[in-house]
């Protein structure tokens, strides 16, 4: 292992420091190993394929790419972003082109650019969902779903799936016994106790969760009184939301034994690192794409930065250095 060695004003070596190079940000989520623990969030770098302007798809940890349904769907009705301080919220409805133009047409392109791809799926009942998992197992490219039982801004239904946790198991159960595929279950956070959700995913049969999806919000103007969003209310994300993200993240820590990946306003490598020290295996970056299209690889740089600065070998030391209670 290489290292830097710095002086001090007599000339004398000081105690030999990490170099950033050294070190190893790789991490295990379940059956998944991933390179680092910097992924995409489904929905805000699109097909994966719209970033390869911007970095190396490889350099991720992972991609995961926007929601896939049955069926096409256009989406809800404009405007449908509406930033506000610190946040940015968004009322998008999941539009797609469905599984088979994805499966024909999108996946060919996309397979093998990424070092582990992972595909989100939504489906308006229990069969929707095991039927899209079924079809997307075992295709080439394919490392993992994840179930998009939380979005706010659809309309037949899915957050309700991520409200009751009998529900949830018995969807995940279900997508279980149609996929040999690893399975990531995206929780929301509009609901008043995720640690239940996120244990009967598990009891399901879910190798990791990811959390939070958007929080419910909306914004107006007084003098027209026109909402922000076509649909009225949204979702909100980006920093106003870390803090409630790190909560959660850290209640469904003390819950559950499987992975956890945190989501929530995440534009800083010490940000990442928060969700990190109260237990997330990997952190998801989502709104901080629309500001700085390069951001994967800019905290990436930054994590091993910081970690070779605090003397970390490795991203697995921050990890189990949890201290919060």
């Amino acid at each position: 292992m290489h290292s830097v060695v710095s002086q001090d004003a007599n000339g004398d070596g000081a105690a030999p420091q990490l170099a950033p190079a050294d070190v190893d940000l790789s991490v295990q989520l379940g059956p998944l190993h991933l390179d680092n623990p910097i992924m995409t969030a489904s929905g805000t770098a699109g097909l994966g394929l719209e970033m390869e302007p911007f970095f190396d798809l490889a350099e991720a940890g992972a991609i995961v790419v926007k929601t896939i349904t049955k069926a096409p769907r256009k989406g809800n009705p404009l405007p449908r972003l509406s930033e506000t301080p610190s946040g940015l919220l968004n009322s998008i409805g999941l539009p797609n082109k469905g599984i088979d133009a994805f499966i024909e047409k999108t996946l060919p392109l996309l397979a093998g650019k990424s070092r582990c791809l992972v595909v989100n799926i939504a489906g308006g009942c229990h069969g929707e969902f095991s039927e899209l998992a079924g079809r997307l197992d075992g295709l080439p490219g394919i490392d993992a779903l994840e179930l998009n039982i939380s979005c706010p801004n659809v309309e037949d239904g899915n957050l309700p799936f991520a409200r009751d946790p009998d529900v949830v198991k018995d969807l995940v159960a279900e997508v279980r016994s149609a996929t040999s595929l690893p399975l990531i279950t995206k929780l929301s956070p509009n609901v008043t106790d995720v640690a239940s959700i996120a244990q009967a995913a598990k009891e399901g049969g879910s190798d990791a969760v990811s959390l939070i999806n958007t929080v419910l919000g909306m914004s107006v103007d007084w003098r027209s009184g026109q909402p922000g969003l076509g649909t009225v209310i949204g979702g909100l994300s980006g920093p106003a939301v870390k803090p409630i993200a790190l909560r959660m993240c850290l209640e469904v820590k003390r819950a559950v034994e499987i992975p956890i990946i945190g989501i929530g306003g995440i534009m800083s490598a010490d940000d990442a690192l928060e969700f990190l020290t109260v237990g997330a295996s990997a952190v998801q970056v989502g709104t901080a794409h629309y500001k700085v299209p390069d951001i994967v690889p800019r905290l990436i740089a930054g994590l091993r930065e910081r970690l070779a600065g605090a003397g970390r070998a490795s991203v697995r030391e921050q990890i189990a250095s949890m201290k919060v209670p």
